[in-house]
């Protein structure tokens, strides 16, 4: 009896890409595998809800840098794809996967938000074929999340938070040999360097501090050498009062203007610093009671550095003031 082949003389031969490889559209030969995202035609894809892209890249067994960007828009809701809309209004949790381990997360909210991933690949990892698949997952998802930070989370964010995610740019390139690593970001530039991501930013040339709405942040996992490699971290939190002017004239706004005073006289005093509730691995779990130093109105907490798994940092409700990451200090 004669084998059956799966292939015929017609199946087209697809090449790997060399890299480096710039891809901004899904139209490509080299998006060889797409489940749950459509393919788009100025980005690479959208996400229908928890999905996968494989690409299929030369890699010549040499490790790669993939860097990712990603976006959400008015379309990014759940049942986008077959008309039936509910928009979530809690942040979305979406955990970002490749090759089977997680790399990083992104939390994102607000209008048009965006955000980038970075993690490198060893020549280990990726397959003869060239295959490289790379996961969007809500944080429900998958397996290696701690069933603390599931807990923590429920009810903090949206579900299904993948659903309309724009997967708008993907490289593909090796690794430098040295990165440019300084001591010290503005809370801004630890968000769009991917070592942070707290709601997403919707512009990603500003700098300066990141006020928190999400009441939440992630802390990544980052590249060798790059801000975020060394032993300790330290972030430096601040608060913020929103201006009494942008709240309703009624009784919410006379409520918003003594929470105003409020926090004006807790900063006058020294003591508007805002609180970290808990700290968690989201592979290992709780880590304890966090190690916060208060001074005046800042508080820096002080953090594991090259842990191996993202960590997610709650921050403390204190009567409608808006925490702010002012910076971050890495430190070998």
């Amino acid at each position: 009896m004669s084998s059956i082949e799966s292939a015929t003389d017609l199946d087209p031969v697809v090449l790997p890409a060399i890299p480096p490889v710039h891809l901004s559209n899904g139209q490509v030969a080299t998006l060889q595998v797409a489940d749950r995202l459509q393919r788009g035609k100025q980005i690479v894809g959208r996400f229908e809800t928890s999905g996968l892209a494989g690409f299929k890249i030369a890699s010549q067994g040499r490790a790669l840098r993939v860097k990712m960007a990603l976006s959400m828009d008015d379309v990014s809701v759940s049942g986008w794809h077959d008309g039936k809309i509910a928009g979530p209004a809690l942040p979305r949790f979406v955990q970002i996967r490749s090759q089977g381990r997680l790399r990083q997360c992104v939390v994102l909210k607000g209008r048009n938000p965006h955000a980038r991933v970075a993690f490198d690949l060893a020549a280990d990892e990726i397959p003869d074929d060239g295959l490289i698949c790379v996961e969007a997952l809500d944080i429900t998802e998958g397996d290696g999340i701690s069933q603390d930070v599931r807990d923590a989370l429920r009810g903090r964010v949206a579900q299904d938070g993948v659903a309309g995610l724009r997967l708008d740019k993907i490289v593909f390139e090796e690794p430098p040999e040295k990165d440019f690593d300084p001591d010290t970001l503005d809370g801004c530039r630890c968000e769009t360097s991917s070592f942070i991501s707290a709601g997403g930013l919707a512009n990603v040339n500003r700098q300066g501090p990141r006020i928190l709405r999400c009441g939440m942040l992630v802390v990544n996992p980052v590249l060798p050498d790059t801000f975020g490699s060394g032993e300790r971290l330290t972030l430096r939190l601040g608060a913020k009062a929103e201006p009494v002017s942008v709240i309703p004239a009624n009784w919410r706004r006379v409520k918003g203007e003594l929470r105003w005073l409020r926090h004006a006289t807790r900063k006058l005093l020294g003591a508007g610093a805002p609180t970290v509730e808990k700290v968690f691995s989201l592979r290992d779990g709780d880590l304890g009671a966090p190690e916060v130093t208060t001074k005046g109105n800042i508080a820096e907490l002080s953090l594991p550095g090259g842990t191996g798994a993202p960590l997610l940092v709650l921050l403390g409700r204190c009567g409608g003031v808006t925490p702010v990451l002012e910076s971050a200090l890495s430190r070998s």
